[in-house]
């Protein structure tokens, strides 16, 4: 039979049993019951020490501290997987996102196509030798044919690139032939207010872009400019200028095509 070494203590945040013989204390710490291994001559108040203040390497206080583990609760649970950003699952906000991007491109694609076959029907004389590779119907090339001078000495090809998103965001247009024009600058970008993003429309049509484009080589623009010497040149002395684009449109333009 077991007998008791000393009356059972009662501590604000423990209550210690022990039993005789057995060097086993345990030690009672609600809501977890903590077992330490102590000699049984170790003092009441040696033993209510290691329960109250876990002391280093008391078992009450790697108890404490796995019972803390244990009940703690994460900020934020994580996502089940199909939910995780980037992830490969079918059901991931990527995949959603790759859909909905070819969706766009698919609906892109189906209007160029209708407006590319509108164009070709109606035959522009302004803008000629369409290419366009239907596997890759957002990049257009094709060659505009000015009819005033002093541009009408050659011919210029442009490249017209869409978004995916069009109609919804506009084309934007890129000489790949050099010219001498105030609102074309040397890297063959372009400054047409009709594909700004602020004065685009979904409703323009490609058809409507190149004739804006063909009235603005056309008749250039000085007071809108991306190259201001010429800009300057064309406004104060308009006969010099009109003599160095020619040269450089006689030396750099393509072959006008012929009828």
């Amino acid at each position: 039979m077991s007998h008791s070494l000393f009356p059972v203590t009662t501590a604000p945040l423990a209550i210690i049993l022990l039993s005789h013989p057995s060097h086993t204390t345990n030690v009672h710490c609600a809501p977890t019951v903590c077992q330490a291994s102590l000699p049984s001559a170790t003092s009441p108040d040696a033993l209510r020490g290691q329960c109250l203040c876990g002391g280093p390497g008391s078992r009450a206080s790697s108890v404490r501290r796995a019972h803390s583990r244990r009940f703690a609760r994460p900020l934020c649970p994580p996502l089940p997987r199909s939910r995780k950003c980037g992830g490969s699952e079918p059901g991931g906000r990527a995949a959603f996102w790759a859909g909905s991007s070819t969706r766009a491109k698919m609906a892109a694609s189906r209007r160029l196509m209708k407006e590319l076959e509108e164009i070709r029907k109606c035959g522009m004389k302004n803008f000629r030798n369409i290419q366009v590779d239907e596997a890759n119907l957002l990049t257009w090339q094709g060659l505009i044919v000015p009819d005033n001078p002093p541009y009408d000495k050659g011919a210029f090809r442009i490249e017209i690139n869409f978004p995916a998103e069009y109609p919804f965001k506009p084309p934007k247009i890129t000489f790949k032939t050099k010219i001498y024009h105030p609102n074309i600058d040397e890297k063959g970008q372009v400054c047409l207010p009709v594909i700004s993003a602020e004065n685009w429309k979904p409703a323009t049509k490609t058809d409507q872009v190149i004739q804006s484009l063909i009235a603005l080589v056309n008749d250039p623009q000085p007071e809108h400019p991306l190259r201001a010497d010429l800009a300057e040149e064309y406004s104060k002395d308009r006969k010099k200028f009109c003599k160095n684009a020619e040269e450089f449109t006689k030396k750099y333009g393509e072959k006008r095509p012929v009828d």
